[in-house]
């Protein structure tokens, strides 16, 4: 017994000496901002990895295609360029997508490049099942103008789908010796073709539309080895399954206990480094260590998701007294833009792990968080984002205006309160690379501990994060217009669709005004008017 006692000791030292070594050596070189450069060659490894995946499923589905034509007779004279090109892959997610190639899978051109875009707006991102023009997409700011004026009066207006209602035009298609004719209207009355822009909208509806895609995961071009994001691809040839497997076992016996231990000794250092700092008397020295707290606090807890940042343009970095403004994706993006800056939050109010995290924050710093279905609080809210942005020693304030998270393809619309309090708005564009890990946060679906799991077992989360320069509201400008043209830099930025939309249509139905003025204007094509 005693000789097991001394084997189990030594192999102790052996393995668990080293282990936790490696692990505080990761904690400290993450509180102080730096790194031994391994996670970006563990990423750069995967680049690799799942470029060999890509090209083993295609062999296979080639050679899957080639023996289906030789069996069928009928296609013996086919040319064998019909066969799948490379470019055309099955996605992670099931759905055929164009590969990057300079071309979109509804025949745009493609010219998207680190990280941005660089040509004009694609309507609906591009990547569609349904190709509409972007004239012609019904939404709430254009309900009295949707129908192109184009050289093809035959085109109908497509409607953005179950929440995008459907869309009539405003003149009567006419062609020579047709009733009407000469530029007058057609007599007022019912006819059937008056609704044939309904029914075509309709059945765009129902095949995709612009508002619940924007709430799903993102599409892969190339499988990443995640089982979540695949078509049982493991399966698909041998090599691939022991790469799988193999895969399977780094992430969750290895990667995954040792993330949960960062994570763990992140947030015990949170509450314990905030509770510490709130009873500092001196306001400089309480600030200076709240700053030094707060960064370290964030950048353990973005290390132990494996997480890759690239910040842009320095230069714009936010300032005191201001609002910085980002698209949302997940709550961790939070932690990401904390690992460089500073800030005051301001969010709803949390129950379980979320609280304590806000909890912990609050002992040392100016947050506000509220209730979002009480009225009242929303008014309380105002009043101190009014009094923050007026005291020039308050860190910026760390805001998400569209109120929920959107799956990083699109900016949907920004809540105008922010930006009727007044002060300098500082743009943020995030945009996270899927292909490691999927940030998206459906909370609709998955728990805060599911979500933190799927994070843990991902490979990694890679982003980029542009600092942009600073805007203030025009002379004239009402703060819905100020809101959008924030909305359209951060857009233009990350390559991201800009939408009118609000996020909120995930959990409520459209608003009642939108439905009537699609009555009101179908009466007046009735009319004749």
């Amino acid at each position: 017994m005693g000789g097991l006692q001394a084997a189990w000791s030594i192999m102790s030292m052996v393995t668990l000496t080293p282990f936790f070594a490696f692990l505080f050596s990761i904690v400290f070189m993450a509180s102080i901002g730096k790194s031994f450069g391994v996670r970006r060659l563990y990423v750069n490894l995967l680049v690799k990895i799942f470029e060999f995946g890509r090209q083993n499923i295609e062999s296979v589905r080639k050679q899957q295609f080639a023996n289906i034509t030789q069996s069928d007779p009928e296609d013996e004279d086919a040319p064998s360029g019909d066969n799948p090109s490379p470019d055309t892959a099955d996605t992670g997610d099931g759905t055929g997508s164009a590969k990057t190639n300079g071309t979109l899978p509804n025949g745009g051109s493609h010219r998207y490049m680190n990280g941005r875009d660089t040509s004009s707006h694609i309507a609906n991102g591009g990547n569609t099942v349904i190709s509409r023009a972007e004239s012609l997409i019904l939404s709430p700011e254009m309900i009295d103008d949707t129908r192109s004026k184009s050289a093809e009066p035959q085109e109908e207006g497509a409607g953005g789908g179950m929440r995008d209602q459907g869309e009539e035009g405003d003149e009567e298609t006419k062609s020579d010796g047709s009733e009407g004719g000469g530029g007058e209207h057609e007599a007022a009355g019912f006819k059937l073709s008056n609704c044939l822009d309904y029914v075509k909208s309709g059945m765009e509806a129902i095949i995709e539309d612009q508002v619940t895609s924007r709430f799903l995961a993102e599409e892969l071009k190339n499988w990443n080895l995640l089982t979540r994001t695949n078509r049982q691809y493991e399966f698909i040839s041998w090599r691939l399954t022991v790469i799988w497997m193999i895969g399977f076992l780094i992430r969750y016996f290895i990667l995954m206990p040792m993330r949960v231990l960062i994570c763990f000794i992140g947030v015990v250092y949170c509450v314990i480094g905030f509770a510490f700092v709130g009873m500092i008397p001196t306001y400089r020295l309480r600030r200076a260590m709240n700053d030094i707290v707060f960064k370290h606090t964030f950048r353990m807890i973005t290390r132990s998701i494996s997480g890759v940042v690239r910040f842009h343009h320095p230069e714009y970095k936010p300032k005191n007294c201001g609002f910085c403004v980002a698209n949302h994706t997940t709550p961790i993006d939070i932690a990401i833009l904390s690992t460089d800056c500073t800030y005051s939050l301001i969010g709803q109010r949390h129950g379980g792990f979320l609280g304590v995290l806000q909890r912990a924050l609050a002992r040392a710093s100016p947050h506000i968080w509220f209730e979002r279905a009480e009225a009242k609080d929303r008014i309380l809210v105002a009043k101190r984002l009014k009094e923050h942005v007026t005291d020039p020693k308050n860190p910026p304030i760390l805001i998400f205006p569209e109120g929920t998270c959107i799956n990083n393809t699109s900016v949907m619309q920004f809540k105008k309160g922010s930006f009727e309090v007044g002060g300098v708005i500082y743009p943020v564009a995030i945009k996270y690379d899927p292909r490691f890990g999927d940030a998206f946060w459906n909370s609709s679906r998955y728990s805060m501990m599911q979500y933190l799991f799927l994070m843990m077992t991902s490979w990694a989360i890679v982003c980029d994060v542009w600092y942009l320069p600073p805007m203030e509201r025009q002379e004239g400008e009402s703060a819905i217009d100020f809101a959008n043209r924030v909305k359209r830099v951060i857009a233009d930025q990350g390559g991201l669709v800009d939408l009118v939309w609000d996020g909120q249509l995930k959990r409520s139905k459209p608003k009642k005004e939108w439905k009537e003025k699609q009555q009101e204007k179908f009466s007046k094509l009735l009319k004749g008017e």
